[in-house]
C-alpha cells in the first residue's frame, strides 16, 4: 500500500488513496509521494511538512533515522486522513497537534493562534531582559499580554526559572491552552489570567513589573491573509487588531505596559514589518518610555518595538493620526 496523488479534480476525499502495488512500498516511497502531492496543493513547505505528516503517521514527534522499511496499513489509512487535511489547507501544526517554539513543544488547539518562529525572537528579548535581572539577584515580573497558546510565557518562565510570570488573553481557549502548556513545559507556577488588554487588567501589578511582553493581533481589517492556513483557521481575536491600521488592541497594550511596568523597565512587543515606524511613534507619544526602538526577527525584517519604561506618568495614548502605517 502506497499514498499517491490523484488527478481529475476528484475532490479533497480522493485527493489521497491507498493502491495495491506490487509487494509493500518502503517508506521511502510513501514520503515521495505525499511530497508530490503536497507540492501540487499548493502547499509552501511540501518537504517539512511530508516529513511531519509520515513522522506523525507513526505516532512519533519527528522522523527516526533510519526509517523503518515500511508502513502498516494502519499507518498509512492514518498518513491518508491526514494528508487530505493537509491538501485542504488544514494548518499542519493542526493535524498533528503540536509545534516546537524554542525550546518547549506546545500542544496546538483550533480556534487559538498558531505560534510562529518570528515569535520566538520577541520571546528572546524578554528572556536577555528577564535573565539579566535575575543574574543581578533579582525576582523579576514579566508580564504577556495577549498570551496565545503561551509561548512566550512558558519560554520566559522555564528559561528564568527565577521569574514570575503572568499570562493574560482575552480568549477562553487560549487561557486554557496557555494553562495546559505551561504545565506541561514544567512550569507550573506560572499564572494564566482570563482577560481584556484594554480594560486594566492586573491592577494589583501596577508599577511593579519588570517586563511586559506581547505579540498581540494588528493585522488592518483590509489586510486579510493570503494563506488560507491563516485566513481560514487562526481566529480572528488573534489577528485583526482593530481600527483602520490594525493597532487599536497594540495601543491598548502600550498603554497597560505604560500602568504596569516599573521605571527602567522594559517593552517589546511585536508588530508587522510595515509598521514598525507607526508603533515607534504611538509608544514614542505616551512620553512614557525611552529609548524606543525597532528590532528585527532572524530574517532582518522589523518585527518588534523595544522601549524602556521612564519616570513620570504616561500620557494616554490615543490615535496619533497613524491611520496608514509605512
Amino acid at each position: 500500500m502506497t499514498v499517491v496523488p490523484t488527478t481529475g479534480g476528484q475532490g479533497p476525499d480522493a485527493s489521497v488513496r491507498e493502491v495495491t502495488a506490487s509487494g509493500a512500498p518502503d517508506t521511502r516511497a510513501h514520503l515521495r509521494a505525499v511530497r508530490a502531492l503536497l507540492a501540487e496543493a499548493g502547499v509552501p513547505s511540501p518537504d517539512v511538512d511530508a516529513r511531519a505528516l509520515v513522522a506523525h503517521a507513526l505516532g512519533l514527534a519527528s522522523l527516526p533515522v533510519p526509517l523503518p522499511d515500511a508502513l502498516t496499513p494502519e499507518q498509512v489509512s492514518r498518513l491518508a486522513r491526514a494528508v487530505d487535511r493537509r491538501v485542504s489547507r488544514e494548518p499542519l501544526q493542526h493535524i498533528v497537534g503540536h509545534v516546537g517554539f524554542r525550546y518547549l513543544t506546545l500542544q496546538v488547539r483550533a480556534g487559538v493562534f498558531v505560534p510562529r518562529p518570528e515569535t520566538e525572537t520577541v520571546a528572546q528579548v524578554a528572556v536577555d531582559e528577564a535573565a539579566a535581572r535575575a543574574a543581578a539577584g533579582h525576582e523579576p515580573v514579566v508580564v504577556d499580554l495577549c498570551c496565545g497558546a503561551g509561548g512566550i510565557a512558558s519560554s520566559v518562565a522555564t528559561e528564568v526559572p527565577a521569574a514570575q510570570v503572568v499570562a493574560v488573553d482575552l480568549s477562553p481557549e487560549a487561557v486554557a491552552l496557555t494553562t495546559v502548556n505551561a504545565s506541561a513545559a514544567g512550569a507550573r507556577d506560572l499564572r494564566v489570567e482570563l482577560g481584556d488588554v484594554r480594560d486594566a487588567v492586573l491592577p494589583e501589578l501596577e508599577g511593579r513589573v519588570d517586563v511586559v511582553v506581547s505579540n498581540p493581533p494588528y493585522i488592518p481589517p483590509d489586510a486579510v491573509p493570503v494563506d488560507p492556513e491563516v485566513r481560514d483557521h487562526d481566529p480572528d481575536l488573534a489577528l485583526y487588531g482593530g481600527g483602520s491600521d490594525g493597532l487599536d488592541v497594540p495601543r491598548a497594550v502600550v498603554a497597560r505596559a505604560a500602568a504596569l511596568l516599573a521605571p527602567g523597565g522594559l517593552l517589546v512587543m511585536e508588530h508587522a514589518e510595515v509598521q514598525a515606524r507607526a508603533v515607534r511613534d504611538l509608544v514614542a507619544a505616551t512620553g512614557a518610555f525611552t529609548g524606543v526602538r525597532t528590532g528585527t526577527d532572524l530574517t532582518g525584517r522589523d518585527r518588534m518595538v523595544v522601549a524602556r519604561r521612564a519616570a513620570g506618568p504616561a500620557a494616554p495614548v490615543g490615535d496619533p493620526g497613524l491611520d496608514s502605517p509605512t
